[in-house]
């Protein structure tokens, strides 16, 4: 996390955060991850490592929740370490931010193809290039299998 501090929004750059959710403690599924969101501004970082122990993720200024369409700022990024650092800011071009429902999670998208997206049960995710991020492929592969996956929040 502390490499993310200069890429946070500066009102959050101090703040202590810990742990809401983690899949090896929680159990892989997309309805709890929303359960343990907190309050619907409080920001979320998601952290996924995949069975090839790659790492990335999205970082939401507002908690992860379900909803009907898109929510979330243009502070919403999405972010990789391959192996160094890749942080990927939002472009102007749409506002799809971040989208959940009990089957699927997506953060970004434009034509059909979304920056980050991840199963009900948490165990299969993707990731394109998409408008929104204008970013690459997060993961070694266009779809992967999650290892773990943590929600880090504000305390």
């Amino acid at each position: 996390l502390p490499q993310l501090g200069p890429h946070l929004p500066p009102r959050l750059a101090q703040q202590p955060w810990h742990l809401r959710y983690c899949t090896g403690r929680d159990g892989f599924s997309l309805r709890s991850l929303y359960r343990s969101g907190g309050q619907p501004g409080s920001p979320a970082l998601l952290l996924i490592r995949d069975m090839e122990g790659q790492a990335f993720g999205a970082f939401s200024a507002s908690t992860i929740r379900c909803s009907k369409g898109f929510y979330g700022t243009g502070e919403t990024f999405l972010f990789s370490f391959s192996p160094e650092l890749k942080v990927f800011k939002w472009t102007g071009r749409n506002n799809f931010f971040v989208k959940g429902d009990v089957e699927l999670l997506m953060f970004g998208g434009g034509s059909g193809r979304f920056g980050l997206w991840l199963d009900g049960d948490l165990h299969r995710g993707g990731s394109h290039p998409c408008e929104t991020f204008d970013n690459e492929t997060l993961s070694p592969r266009e779809e992967f299998c999650v290892q773990d996956l943590e929600v880090w929040g504000l305390a």
